[in-house]
């Protein structure tokens, strides 16, 4: 069984006051440099991006980590990758701060981390 990490970047570059406000793409950006070089346990990685977001890494796979640009809101893109992995027969664990995201990915058979969690792994 594959193991999916799917990364709400809005939560998780939201959870450290380091001024990414001023440079959204910025620090999009740095997520995925972290993110690629972390040496995790997961078999994939998924970072969704949202807004101005989007300007800092390109959609696609680039190694292990699959970025995805969110249409809409960040939140539907994650519940639809969380539900697809979880279809497919993945482990899944989603990181985010948002509450309701969080329940109703765990509603969707998948466990559910804290942005401080993931910058400890990272």
């Amino acid at each position: 069984m594959a193991t999916v990490l799917v990364i709400d970047a809005a939560n998780v570059v939201g959870s450290r006051p380091d001024g990414w406000w001023k440079d959204r793409s910025g620090a999009a950006r740095r997520l995925h440099e972290q993110v690629m070089v972390a040496d995790t346990t997961y078999d994939r990685i998924v970072l969704v991006l949202e807004g101005a977001a989007k300007g800092g890494v390109k959609a696609g796979r680039d190694g292990h980590v699959r970025t995805v640009h969110a249409k809409g809101a960040g939140d539907d893109t994650i519940v639809a990758e969380t539900r697809d992995a979880v279809a497919a027969g993945h482990r899944v664990t989603v990181v985010t701060a948002d509450q309701l995201l969080r329940a109703l990915v765990q509603g969707a058979g998948a466990m559910a981390m804290s942005p401080s969690w993931l910058l400890d792994q990272l």
